[in-house]
């Protein structure tokens, strides 16, 4: 069985960091697309970063410059490196696995940034 699990979210002030951690079980992350998505209260959830089997990586405009998405194949676990977070930055955060499509989804991890 596949399982996703993300950690490392928490309150930080506006210009601060956080480390997002999406640890895997069943699954190895390298062969497949490790997507990072968030979904603000009253927002419909939107693509942050991912990367691929290839370790290309992909990011929101939202969020290039900002945002680094790396993987540690060791530890099987992808991470997602914010930084000058901004207030709407604020959302829960899922990590996601697939190939075409993400067919294996984390439960999420709070982030709030406050101004």
């Amino acid at each position: 069985q596949v399982q996703l699990v993300e950690s490392g979210g928490g309150l930080v002030q506006a210009g601060g960091s956080l480390r997002l951690s999406c640890a895997a079980s069943g699954r190895t992350l390298s062969s497949y697309t490790t997507g990072w998505f968030r979904q603000a209260p009253g927002k419909e959830r939107e693509f942050v970063a991912a990367i691929n089997w290839r370790d290309n990586t992909y990011y929101a405009d939202s969020v290039k410059g900002r945002f680094t998405i790396t993987r540690d194949n060791a530890k099987n676990t992808v991470y997602l490196q914010m930084n000058s977070l901004k207030p709407e930055d604020t959302a829960v955060y899922s990590c996601a696995s697939g190939t075409l499509t993400y067919d294996y989804w984390g439960q999420g991890t709070q982030v709030t940034v406050s101004s």
